[in-house]
C-alpha cells in the first residue's frame, strides 16, 4: 500500500545523504586521512541514515503531521483559554523533555545537572508555546514580539557568564528536532484552520520560531543560578572498530538504547493524541489505523536514524575536525566547513517536512528549490563563521548580535509569511546532524587548536539556527521586489500567494 511513497522517501533520502556521504569521502582519501574503522562506522551510519530518513519522512507524513493538526483544531475549537494555555504548556514540556537532539546536548553541557537542564528547557518550550497560541488566535505581529524576545535576550546575556552564552542558544537549535518540529508545526496549521480571516495562513508559520526563544531565555536565567568553572568539561574517546566483529558490537550494543529512547520520546504525544481521541476527536477506526502505522515508520525511522549518526556520523565528525584542524594550513577548516554545511542541511530530516508545508500552504509560491538553497546557503556560512571562532576565539557574542540584529530588520521589510518561514526554518536546521556530526566536528577541531570546547566549539547550533533567518528573509526580498505589482508594503500576506498561484518565486 505504502510502496510507492516508500519509494519516493528512499529517492528524496539518497538525494540528501550522498552529497555529504562524497564530501566525507573525498576529505578521507586526500587532506584528512580517517581509520578504516571509523569511516566503516560512517558509511553504516550513512545506510541506517538513509533508510531511517525514508521510514521517518513517511511516518511525518501519515502520522505526526495529521495527529498535531487534529489536536490544534480541538484545542482552539474549546475557546477555553485556560484549557488552551494549560493543553500548550503541558504539551510543550513533554515533547520537550524527550527531543533525543536536547538529551545529546545535555550530555555534553558540563557543570549543570542533564535533569536540571533537560527541565529547564523544557519548561522554556512550554511557556513559548503558550505565548505562540496567544499570537495565532490574537494575530500578533510575529516580527514585533520577536523583536521584543530577542531584545530581552541580549540584555539578559550580559548578566550571565559567559560560558553560559553558547550553551543557552545552542539549546535553542536542539530543541526543535525531528520529534518536535513535525507535531509543533502541524499544531500551527491545525489551530490557523479554526480562523476564517486573510491572515490566518501567514500565522500558521512562526510556532517553532518563538518555540525555540524560550529555551535560550530559560538557559540564560538558570546561568544566574549555576556558576560553571568553564574547565570541567571532558573530551570523550572516539570509539574504533579493530574487526567487522567490533564494528557490528558498536551497532547492536546501541540499538536497544535509541529504542527505548525514541520509545519514550513518542509516548507522551502518542498518549497526548490518545487522549483527544478518546474524548474529543472520535476519528474512525481506518484513520486510527494510518496513524498507528505512521506511528510505527516514525519509531523505525528515528531509531534507525539517531544510531546511524550516534555511532557513525559523531565520531566520524570528531575525528575530521581534529585532522583537519591540526593540518599546517588549518585555515583549510573554514572553507572545508562551508562545504558539509551547504549540504548537511538536507540531510535533516524535518528540513523536508519544513519544505512540504511550506510549498502546500503556499499553494508553490514558495518553491522547494528555493528554500533548498537558502537554508543551505545560511548554513554553510554559519559553519565556516563558526570554524573561524574555532580558531581565533571570537566571543560567539559578536557574531549573534549584529546577526540577529540584521534578521529582525529584515523583519521590517518583508512579507509576514517569509519572516514566520525564516525563524521557523533557523529551528528546523538544527537538528540531530548538526548536533552529533557539526559539533562534534566543531569540537575536535577545537581540542586540535588548544582552544576552550565551552566557549569556542559550542555555539555551532546556534550559528546554524541563525543565518538561515537572514537568508529566507533575502528571499522574501527578492520576492518582494520581483512582485511589486502583486502588493506593495511589509505586510503582504496570504492573499498575495493566493494571486501568485503556482508561480516559483525564483528560478535557481
Amino acid at each position: 500500500m505504502y510502496q510507492t511513497k516508500l519509494r519516493e522517501k528512499l529517492h528524496e533520502a539518497l538525494s540528501s545523504v550522498l552529497p555529504i556521504l562524497a564530501v566525507v569521502l573525498a576529505l578521507c582519501f586526500t587532506v584528512a586521512p580517517m581509520p578504516s574503522g571509523i569511516l566503516l562506522s560512517f558509511l553504516v551510519g550513512a545506510v541506517l541514515l538513509v533508510v531511517g530518513t525514508m521510514f521517518f519522512s513517511l511516518g511525518a507524513e501519515l502520522a505526526m503531521s495529521p495527529m498535531g493538526e487534529r489536536v490544534g483544531a480541538c484545542i482552539t475549537r474549546s475557546r477555553n483559554l485556560p484549557l488552551m494555555l494549560f493543553l500548550s504548556f503541558l504539551l510543550g514540556f513533554l515533547i520537550t523533555v524527550s527531543e533525543p537532539d536536547l538529551q545529546v546536548l545535555a550530555d555534553q553541557v558540563p557543570s549543570v545537572p542533564n535533569q536540571v537542564l533537560l527541565f529547564t528547557v523544557a519548561a522554556g518550550v512550554g511557556v513559548f508555546l503558550c505565548i505562540a497560541f496567544l499570537r495565532m488566535l490574537f494575530s500578533v505581529s510575529l516580527s514585533t514580539m520577536l523583536m521584543g524576545a530577542y531584545l530581552l535576550v541580549f540584555a539578559l546575556s550580559l548578566l550571565v557568564p559567559r560560558d553560559f552564552w553558547a550553551v543557552a542558544f545552542d539549546s535553542g537549535g536542539v530543541t526543535t528536532g525531528p520529534m518536535t518540529v513535525p507535531f509543533i508545526m502541524a499544531l500551527g496549521v491545525g489551530v490557523s484552520a479554526i480562523r476564517s480571516d486573510a491572515h490566518a495562513a501567514d500565522d500558521s508559520f512562526g510556532l517553532v520560531a518563538l518555540c525555540s526563544i524560550g529555551p535560550i531565555l530559560s538557559v540564560l536565567l538558570l546561568g544566574l543560578v549555576f556558576q560553571p568553572d568553564g574547565g570541567s568539561y571532558t573530551a570523550s574517546a572516539i570509539p574504533d572498530a579493530d574487526d567487522t566483529v567490533a564494528l557490528w558490537q558498536l551497532f547492536s550494543g546501541s540499538f536497544p538504547h535509541y529504542m527505548g529512547e525514541i520509545a519514550r520520546s513518542l509516548l507522551p504525544i502518542a498518549a497526548f493524541f490518545a487522549v483527544f481521541q478518546v474524548f474529543w476527536l472520535k476519528l474512525s477506526r481506518r484513520k486510527l489505523k494510518k496513524i498507528a502505522v505512521g506511528l510505527l515508520y516514525t519509531y523505525i525511522g528515528l531509531t534507525l536514524f539517531l544510531t546511524g549518526v550516534n555511532v557513525g556520523f559523531m565520531p566520524a565528525g570528531s575525528y575530521l575536525g581534529q585532522t583537519i584542524a591540526a593540518l599546517p594550513l588549518r585555515w583549510i577548516i573554514v572553507p572545508v566547513g562551508m562545504v558539509i554545511g551547504w549540504f548537511i542541511v538536507m540531510a535533516e530530516p524535518a528540513v523536508a517536512v519544513l519544505m512540504h508545508q511550506v510549498e502546500e500552504l503556499t499553494d508553490g509560491a514558495i518553491s522547494g528549490r528555493a528554500m533548498r538553497c537558502s537554508l543551505s546557503a545560511g548554513v554553510s556560512v554559519s559553519v565556516g563563521l563558526s570554524m573561524v571562532r574555532v580558531l581565533t576565539g571570537l566571543s560567539i557574542f559578536w557574531l549573534l548580535l549584529p546577526g540577529y540584529a540584521a534578521a529582525l530588520l529584515l523583519s521590517r521589510f518583508v512579507p509576514k509569511m517569509f519572516t514566520a518561514i525564516a525563524f521557523d526554518s533557523g529551528g528546523v536546521a538544527s537538528g540531530p546532524m548538526t548536533a552529533t556530526f557539526l559539533l562534534p566536528f566543531a569540537m575536535g577541531a577545537c581540542g586540535a587548536v588548544g582552544g576552550d570546547i565551552v566557549t569556542d566549539a559550542f555555539g555551532v547550533v546556534a550559528m546554524v539556527a541563525m543565518t538561515p533567518l537572514i537568508t529566507i528573509q533575502a528571499l522574501g526580498l527578492v520576492y518582494r521586489f520581483r512582485n511589486r505589482s502583486v502588493k506593495e508594503g511589509p505586510a503582504a500576506s496570504a492573499d498575495d500567494f493566493a494571486l501568485l498561484g503556482n508561480y516559483d518565486i525564483i528560478e535557481l
